[in-house]
């Protein structure tokens, strides 16, 4: 019998979530962590973001529907928003890692990941790119995933926020 793949999920979750509401819905980030667990041997799944102290409730919840949270500190441009970029931490958690995984996959729709997608790719450590809106999603990132890239839109059954209901 072959041994289960022990694969890491590296998230821009900045990416992820403004991917998919521009798609019309909200993910579940629980479902979504059992699906990168079932779909994709994801041990660990590590999710980049921008550190905000007033969404320390979120951050819980996260870490309780099983994501390892990897913060950047976050700063307010000129015009007042506040941008975490996580993208040199994301590639240096996957090289750090790098000898602790069978593969990766990497969640964005970014053209900043090319390189890494393309390193992975050439070592036969990438499992998938799951491109949050593939539409918008980096002609580099898609060529350098080639046929490793799956577009999302296509998981909103699956993995849709429903409000449960409290009546």
């Amino acid at each position: 019998m072959k041994e289960k793949e022990n694969n890491f999920a590296f998230i821009d979750s900045q990416n992820l979530n403004l991917g998919i509401q521009s798609l019309g819905w909200k993910l579940d980030f629980k479902r979504f962590r059992k699906y990168l667990e079932e779909k994709y041997s994801v041990s660990t799944a590590y999710l980049f973001l921008g550190y905000i102290q007033e969404n320390q409730d979120l951050y819980s919840s996260l870490q309780k529907a099983g994501h390892t949270l990897i913060f950047k500190p976050t700063l307010p441009n000129s015009d007042g928003e506040v941008k975490g970029n996580v993208d040199a931490d994301l590639v240096l958690q996957a090289m750090i890692d790098f000898n602790n995984y069978d593969n990766a996959v990497i969640v964005t729709s970014d053209g900043d990941f090319y390189c890494l997608v393309r390193y992975l790719y050439k070592k036969n450590k990438l499992k998938k790119v799951l491109s949050p809106y593939v539409h918008t999603c980096s002609i580099l990132l898609k060529r350098s995933a080639k046929e490793k890239i799956v577009d999302m839109a296509n998981l909103r059954r699956k993995l849709e926020y429903k409000k449960k209901n409290t009546a």
